[in-house]
């Protein structure tokens, strides 16, 4: 049936009516304004006690390296064990990290008295090997719970709407407790959130594996996903775009730097700032909800793209707060049309078998260049200072755009419909 057929009429709550589904988007609501709060928190800590920007690129450095590392193997283990079982393992893990770094700040040890930032750096490793095996689970875990196929850019849109609000408020809590009840109860806040997601995970019926039709063993396993995604034009255009654009426009790892040195606001502006990007992105995500992207698809990515890098550009020139906030609201709401394009169609194009070993290539290119991206602001900035940077990342997003629309014919002609995914 098409998808223009004005007798199926477009619900946009239609996934949310699934119990399973709403538990999950609750967890990951949890456990996403808990790594904000605690990006904020620790972003800050750090900073406060090095005053070195190439510090805020290591935290990123740290806890990207081990997530790269483990990824493959993630997403095979994602294919071969069942998926709650590895996200209640990994939450449980960034549980006991969470509860680390409170711990710190109660000075039991003194550790931060006599280590200074090393403790805290080797935390976000750990949590970084976590979060590099939760991945997979959790994105591969997340289509068991939608037995409709058709549904799948519905859930794709709630779930990341989820994400982009616990990025919205977690910022704005984190810089808040801090600034306003010290780093201990900012901390605690994060530790409770990490365990009522693992509860609600808990929760969440056990689902059976997906059928492999195609049993192989672990080195083939990994290969077969690796050049699925390298076969397929549109995933690896899709994906390459988004990874070089967040590695270059990776601002927000600089916030602190503008929140304290150039905007100076505090720790209170800097959880409005690190908010702001979720502000356009909720809502551009809510808009999703209700009237879907399908025609040209690929070209509005392609723009939306491009749009991010040109409020990175004009961030980085900025020295008006409310400016600043609402040029990253911008790119946040160009980003959200990216991410929700790119998720539907891996979703839809990758086997049900594959999706573990598929999203842990996704996440090697996407999920880490966040970190990556803040080691490379971080560097950049120790070089050209903190606002050539900047507008240097933005420029560099906007060329590889160029070149993305160039390559890749297929991501260019691209429209998505609901019954067949890609057309």
């Amino acid at each position: 049936m098409s998808s223009n057929n004005p007798a199926r009429k477009h619900d946009p709550y239609a996934v949310l009516r699934i119990p399973d589904f709403r538990l999950y988007i609750s967890a990951r609501l949890c456990i996403t304004l808990a790594m904000q709060i605690q990006a904020v928190i620790v972003g800050w800590q750090i900073y406060d006690i090095t005053k070195d920007p190439l510090s805020l690129g290591l935290m990123g450095l740290a806890e990207a390296i081990p997530s790269i590392v483990v990824s493959l193997y993630a997403g095979y283990l994602a294919d071969m064990v069942a998926r709650k079982k590895i996200i209640i393992i990994t939450v449980t893990a960034l549980l006991f990290c969470s509860l680390t770094l409170l711990a710190f700040t109660l000075n039991i040890s003194h550790a931060l008295d006599h280590l200074g930032a090393l403790p805290i750096y080797g935390v976000i490793f750990i949590s970084g090997i976590a979060r590099g095996f939760m991945g997979p689970a959790v994105f591969s875990f997340m289509p068991q719970l939608v037995a409709d196929k058709q549904l799948y850019a519905n859930a794709i849109t709630w779930s990341s709407t989820t994400w982009q609000t616990a990025s919205l408020v977690g910022p704005a809590i984190g810089g808040l407790i801090y600034g306003f009840f010290g780093v201990t109860a900012a901390y605690s806040t994060d530790a409770t959130l990490v365990l009522l997601s693992l509860l609600l995970f808990a929760f969440i019926a056990s689902k059976p594996l997906p059928e492999n039709i195609n049993p192989q063993s672990m080195m083939e396993s990994l290969q077969s996903g690796i050049k699925f995604v390298f076969s397929n034009q549109i995933i690896l255009s899709a994906i390459s775009l988004d990874l070089f654009a967040v590695l270059f426009g990776g601002a927000v790892a600089l916030l602190p730097i503008f929140a304290s040195e150039i905007l100076e606001t505090g720790p209170q502006g800097l959880g409005f700032l690190r908010a702001a990007p979720a502000v356009g992105s909720v809502l551009m995500a809510l808009w999703m909800a209700y009237f879907p992207i399908s025609i040209n698809a690929g070209k509005k990515m392609l723009w939306c793209v491009a749009g991010f890098g040109v409020c990175i550009v004009l961030f980085g020139l900025s020295s008006n707060f409310w400016f600043s906030l609402l040029l990253l609201a911008l790119s946040g709401g160009f980003d959200s049309i990216s991410v929700i394009i790119r998720n539907t169609l891996i979703h839809t194009l990758t086997p049900e078998y594959m999706k573990g070993r598929v999203s842990s290539v996704n996440n090697i290119f996407v999920g880490s260049s966040n970190e990556i991206g803040a080691f490379e602001s971080g560097f950049t900035a120790k070089l050209m200072g903190t606002v050539t940077s900047v507008v240097f990342g933005g420029i560099m997003t906007i060329l590889v755009v160029g070149v993305t629309a160039f390559k890749a014919d297929k991501l260019r002609s691209l429209d998505i419909t609901p019954e067949l995914g890609t057309a």
